[in-house]
């Protein structure tokens, strides 16, 4: 019997189909859930303005907030300002904020860092205008 090129993979398909459909798959852990994509996407909801005077309509300041980027060893990636802008938006949706203001960053070393920045900046509701 001679087999084609096209019999033997419709046969190794089958073959495949069949040993995996008698698999039993049980307990599948993931880190998937509404609150990792919510605390992942945080940042997103809070918009950067370069002053208090860019505001349209009410506001009012919830707080002071940080974010930071560490470089725990010398040869990991350098400290990255725009990730710990990012952290600074996650604190201040935290803290049920919509907008924030930075007032600057810094680089410090630290016994935990090799280096690290820090940006600070104030946390605000801001009442969206309606249209």
């Amino acid at each position: 019997m001679i087999f084609t090129q096209s019999t033997r993979l419709t046969s190794s398909l089958f073959s495949l189909l069949f040993i995996t459909g008698c698999a039993q798959v049980s307990d599948v852990k993931t880190n998937l859930d509404r609150e990792n994509f919510k605390q992942y996407f945080a940042h997103g909801q809070v918009q950067i303005f370069e002053k208090e005077s860019k505001f349209i309509g009410k506001y009012k300041m919830i707080g002071g907030v940080e974010g930071e980027n560490c470089q725990v060893k010398p040869y990991h990636a350098a400290p990255d300002k725009i990730e710990a802008r990012t952290n600074a938006r996650r604190s201040a949706f935290e803290l049920g904020a919509n907008a924030i203001v930075f007032s600057g960053c810094t680089t410090v070393q630290t016994k935990q860092c090799h280096a690290n920045i820090i940006c600070y900046g104030k946390a605000y509701q801001v009442e969206q205008p309606s249209d």
